[in-house]
């Protein structure tokens, strides 16, 4: 190429800015600089056009690094020699130069960042429409492994800040496209994201721009970067999301809740890293304190994120589950707040409707009561219960195909706390109300009145008939604990009807056993128990004549059912049917629990009778026919010797006709005893039919099975 090629440069000007020497090319860049001035003066910008054309391509696109260096410090000087002027050739400035800040030779790209600082420092506000590219340019050399062009780099970006940070026409809009890019670029290192941490941090600074209406797009971003390995870019991260918590909470108005909830929720489930799920956790909390209603459509999200935390236990994340914590008791105040402008399901701030999607919340929450931890399954019963007693109505057509299902379920957890808190919430779904009262008060009315109840226990019922180990291990905690929460008659009774329905006459006579057990030991069903001794109304009289029918199915709860109740003359008709049957083992162990039962305190009312003058004999019959019954065994004893404490005097037979001794007493005067008996004959008739046919089928199922070995 030759001199004129270079023009307007001289010969010499050419040579120094393709020496190796720094010096030399140094001195180039002053003559182009006294050069610039001179065509600047004379206003001769075609002069001046040319020379960044040849500095431009000629040198700073040059393979020779040392022109490289030359076209680099030659630019320099042009944009110094023009001063502020320089921005009506910025373009031709900025550009050669930031095609060298890729270059494979480390001094060129040093120089590049010299050259470039150098550039705007005069040009100041003039680069920022090409703030883009030089944010680019900047990302990709901050991570540059030569210390001293790293070093030179931020020189550079501190310059480019200062820049942003004192004009007044930056365009904040067309910027952060590139802010975004930046926070979720792949090739991550700790330089770039202390970059792009350092750059949201100065913007947030500037009190003209106001970042947090564009925070909804850096949010997801910044928690990302959270999770960075490295200390100090966690330290930088945690300290920008502060310092915007801290804005939000200033002035709550400028947030877009709404368009941040869910990213929080997203790494709010992330439990792999404390800090991310920590610092998640608390914005929630912020969030739902400061918006309050508005956070009602994303409940559902919010309890995925908040519900599992709180079955942390260990020291290390005992802040999470505290905050979750936080989160729970401040979203029941918001179901529970109630005002003009909020009904606890629907609400209204700044004119916008809130609405809580109840289905959604409800899908969650059952779900979660299958969670592995029994601080959240109490959490979730307690939300349902909180729901219900709050949005009744609301709750109302989820109750049947949803709730009971999976209440229901529940009630074979392991965890005693669990069961108790799913009861609870049960009774007060199936609860007695006013209105089920009308009209007429009877068991009947009370539950065409009440169809929760009667659904529910027929439920129950029938996961007891499917799960005997269930109805064994935790029936009696279950039916008891319902029966303090609820009306022990009522669910008696509502019970009696829906199992006498069963045609699995072997799990009636089980269900009995069982329901008969929990009537005779529980002290929670102390009334109950005095309500039928008595029988001293019509409903007590109509609860006995219920549950009879189902007692019936086993004859030895039968017996002590009545023995309750005081029938003994009934009783004595009941062993005599008793005697006629066939006894089999589990009736002898039936009546030898009996015997231990008539010595525990549930029955000191009755071995106190036998002291009365004259004795009621038919007590003393029915004791009798029961000692006669057994075999002499520890139970026959026991109760040979109860009976050796009778005095002499009541065994004396006195001149009572057999008439009074049959009596039945006035207030049971209208209960039908011979009906009964009838009753429980034709019971325990089918119990035999039954059993018969299900020998039949056993043997059936033999020799199919027999027959298929034989083949």
């Amino acid at each position: 190429m030759t001199d004129k090629d270079y023009a307007p440069l001289s010969a010499a000007c050419v040579r120094a800015l393709h020496d190796k020497l720094y010096d030399k090319r140094k001195l180039a860049a002053l003559e182009i600089e006294k050069m610039v001035k001179e065509f600047h003066q004379f206003n001769n910008t075609m002069q001046i056009n040319r020379l960044l054309k040849v500095l431009g391509q000629d040198f700073a696109a040059s393979a020779n690094p040392h022109a490289k260096k030359g076209g680099l410090i030659g630019l320099a000087a042009v944009s110094i020699a023009l001063g502020k002027e320089s921005s009506q050739y910025i373009e031709d400035l900025i550009k050669p130069i930031l095609a060298c800040f890729s270059d494979a030779d480390l001094r060129v790209r040093y120089y590049a960042c010299e050259s470039l600082y150098n550039v705007i420092k005069v040009a100041r506000g003039s680069v920022l429409p090409y703030l883009s590219v030089i944010f680019k340019k900047l990302s990709i050399i901050a991570t540059d492994p030569e210390q001293s062009v790293k070093n030179a780099s931020e020189l550079l970006d501190r310059l480019m800040k200062d820049i942003v940070t004192e004009s007044c026409a930056f365009d904040l809009e067309g910027f952060m496209p590139c802010i975004r890019e930046k926070l979720y670029a792949k090739s991550h290192t700790t330089f770039s994201r202390q970059f792009i941490i350092s750059w949201i941090s100065v913007l947030d600074a500037v009190p003209d721009i106001d970042l947090i209406v564009y925070l909804p797009e850096l949010l997801d971003g910044l928690f990302t970067i959270l999770d960075d390995p490295n200390q100090e870019v966690q330290k930088m991260c945690e300290t920008v999301l502060g310092e915007f918590m801290r804005n939000i909470k200033s002035d709550p108005s400028r947030a877009d809740f709404a368009s941040m909830i869910n990213i929080l929720i997203i790494h709010a489930q992330e439990k792999g890293d404390y800090s991310v799920q920590f610092t998640a956790i608390t914005w929630i909390k912020e969030f739902v304190q400061l918006s309050g209603p508005l956070m009602l459509p994303y409940m559902s999200g919010i309890f995925k994120a908040v519900l599992p935390c709180l079955s942390y236990d260990s020291d290390a994340r005992r802040n999470i589950k505290e905050t979750a914590t936080a989160v729970n008791f401040t979203l029941m105040k918001l179901i529970t707040l109630k005002d003009e402008q909020n009904d606890g399901r629907h609400a209204s701030q700044d004119g916008v409707v809130c609405k809580l999607d109840l289905e959604k919340v409800l899908d969650v929450l059952t779900q979660y009561l299958s969670y592995n931890s029994v601080q959240t399954k109490v959490a979730v019963l307690r939300w349902i219960h909180h729901l219900y007693t709050n949005l009744e109505e609301e709750m109302d057509s989820h109750v049947i195909d949803l709730l009971f299902p999976a209440l229901t379920r529940t009630l074979s957890d392991s965890a005693d706390e669990v069961v108790q808190q799913c009861l609870i919430v049960i009774a007060d779904i199936i609860k007695i109300k006013e209105s089920d009262k009308t009209g007429e008060v009877t068991y009947s009315n009370i539950a065409n009145s009440n169809v929760y109840a009667s659904q529910f226990l027929r439920d129950l019922a029938r996961t007891f008939k499917y799960d005997k180990t269930l109805l064994e291990e935790r029936g009696s905690f279950i039916i008891r604990q319902l029966c303090v929460l609820h009306n022990a008659e009522f669910i008696y009774w509502q019970l009696s009807q829906i199992i006498c329905d069963e045609e699995n006459l072997k799990f009636t006579s089980l269900m009995v056993e069982h329901l008969n057990m929990i009537l005779m030991t529980s002290s929670e069903l102390y009334e109950m128990r005095n309500k039928l001794k008595n029988l001293n109304d019509r409903m007590s009289r109509s609860l006995f004549e219920s549950l009879y029918e189902l007692w019936c199915h086993n004859p030895v709860a039968t017996i002590s059912f009545c023995l309750l109740a005081q029938c003994y003359n009934h009783v004595c008709d009941l062993i005599k049917q008793l005697g006629n049957m066939d006894i089999t083992v589990s009736n002898l162990t039936a009546i030898d629990k009996l015997v231990q039962l008539l010595e525990s305190p549930i029955f000191a009312y009755l071995r106190l009778e036998l002291l009365d003058v004259p004795c009621d004999r038919n007590l003393v019959r029915a004791l009798y026919g029961l000692l006669m019954l057994l075999p002499q065994t520890d139970a026959f004893h026991t109760l040979r010797t109860r009976l050796s404490c009778i005095p002499s005097l009541h065994l004396h037979c006195d001149n009572q006709s057999q008439t009074e001794i049959r009596s039945v007493p006035t207030r049971m005067s209208d209960i039908n005893f011979e009906k009964l008996l009838k009753q429980f004959i034709e019971t325990q008739q089918r119990h035999e039919l039954y059993k018969k046919a299900q020998r039949a089928k056993e043997i059936v199922a033999l020799d199919k099975e027999m027959s298929n070995s034989e083949v």
